[in-house]
């Protein structure tokens, strides 16, 4: 690896705690690269990157970039961060996590990039579940940490790379992979893009940057997807449900708590029985991705089969993490939905996979930007549940914007008759909140991006104390 990048031996990552950063910092580390990294705050991400022998700092500092010959950084980090003004001042190279990434997919013979506005971790680890299956020794590095494989990265010893594509801040286009996958678009990051047609404009560029020798696989049930069909020149397969003109389509769905069973037709040809350990329609559809793939991968039916079956889930992707609190049948639920799709496909997965269970829901709205544009689509999500708690927004990268919080949401719920949506100033009221109403059989989901999950387990000893 160090032939590829010649004499950078010595990368510094700033905002090295996040998820795809972390991945990366720690893939390199394995192959010898010499990594520091810095955030604003520690982490389980950069704990661990600090007992495998990282070293990081838990602020930014001109002095933390000493001796470095790449500085690498998030999407988070903006131009007046110390380190990259004393990168500046140093003439050493400062590129973006998504220039980094398309660096090393190239390392790896075949590359897989797995985008859409939905589902991308989940279709990866899919993908990199069928690919383990088969023997095939891949590299890894995606966005949530696999429960297969209790981490965020691997690094293999074959010829294939799978990577998430992300469209926020175009840095997809970057990439330009051997396969790729389409899991679906819509209207998301408009601070980056100016409307619909902007997005698509996108991620047509992200498609057919794909090699004449590779393809896309699309979902033809998306209807923005389906949309720019007649602009792609490159090669496709296409998969649904819906859409009995696809490729690759599921059928004779069933949901019965975690588990999923569907059929699978190929080509209208052959038929593959598909049992996933993970609920809901959506999880439907990133299987679906990830067997139109692994096909054009030629990969056997038995192993596409076998390593569906094995795959268990991400971390805070649907995370149940209490199952029967003092045995009540009481469940508590983590999940990273931040956009109204996500959340209404979680509920919705809830619904179907435990019918008539009462859903007690935690939302934490991630971004003032996504709330001030989509409060309405969250409040007609969150109607589908019994009872609401919202808590203030998580900020990430943004300034508070005045009138936008999630009052927004709680407001709109009550206009379309909601009875039961209670929107608090605190998240830490929140177990003392659901302890007052939770009943034998509830099922409880914390819903965000943000720092929600935190408050799980303080829910948790507050109901079981009780």
């Amino acid at each position: 690896m160090h032939k590829i990048f010649k004499n950078t031996k010595k990368i510094h990552f700033i905002g090295i705690g996040g998820i795809g950063m972390s991945g990366m910092a720690e893939l390199l580390h394995e192959n010898g690269f010499k990594i520091s990294g810095s955030d604003i705050k520690e982490s389980e991400r950069t704990i661990h990157l600090k007992k495998i022998g990282l070293k990081i700092s838990n602020s930014h500092n001109k002095n933390n970039i000493k001796s470095a010959n790449l500085i690498v950084y998030s999407a988070a980090i903006d131009s007046q961060n110390p380190e990259i003004i004393e990168a500046k001042k140093q003439n050493i190279p400062i590129i973006k996590r998504a220039e980094l990434l398309g660096e090393l997919i190239k390392l790896k013979k075949t590359s897989i990039a797995v985008s859409g506005t939905h589902g991308k971790t989940t279709t990866a680890s899919m993908i990199a579940c069928i690919l383990i299956e088969a023997k095939l020794d891949p590299t890894i590095i995606i966005g949530g940490i696999v429960n297969k494989f209790d981490n965020n990265n691997i690094s293999g010893n074959g010829d294939l790379i799978v990577v998430e594509a992300d469209e926020f801040d175009k840095s997809f286009l970057s990439l330009q992979p051997t396969f790729s996958v389409v899991n679906n678009m819509e209207l998301e990051h408009l601070d980056i893009y100016k409307d619909i047609d902007d997005l698509s404009d996108t991620f047509i560029k992200f498609i057919n940057s794909t090699p004449f020798y590779g393809t896309v696989s699309i979902c033809i049930d998306s209807q923005q997807i389906k949309n720019i069909l007649p602009r792609i020149n490159k090669n496709f397969k296409t998969f649904g449900i819906t859409n009995k003109n696809a490729n690759v389509i599921g059928y004779n769905l069933n949901f019965n708590k975690n588990n999923t069973f569907f059929d699978v037709k190929i080509n209208k040809k052959y038929t593959l029985n598909i049992v996933l350990n993970v609920p809901g329609l959506h999880n439907i559809y990133n299987a679906l991705a990830a067997i139109t793939l692994c096909l054009d991968l030629n990969i056997s039916h038995e192993k596409i089969i076998d390593g569906l079956k094995k795959y268990n889930g991400v971390k805070r992707r649907f995370e149940i993490k209490y199952k029967n609190i003092n045995n009540r049948k009481i469940k508590i639920i983590d999940d990273y939905a931040h956009h109204p799709s996500e959340v209404s496909a979680t509920i919705r997965a809830i619904k179907s996979g435990w019918e008539k269970r009462r859903l007690i829901t935690v939302f934490q709205p991630h971004l003032f930007s996504r709330t001030k544009d989509f409060y309405r689509d969250f409040s007609n999500a969150l109607n589908d549940a019994d009872i609401n708690f919202l808590v203030p927004i998580y900020p990430a990268r943004e300034a508070p914007i005045k009138g936008v919080s999630s009052l927004l949401i709680g407001d709109s719920l009550k206009n379309i008759d909601h009875k039961y949506t209670y929107t608090l100033n605190d998240k830490k009221r929140i177990p003392e909140e659901i302890n007052k109403i939770v009943e034998e059989n509830d099922i409880i989901l914390f819903m965000g991006a943000g720092d929600i999950y935190k408050m799980i387990e303080p829910t948790y000893q507050k109901i079981y104390e009780n």
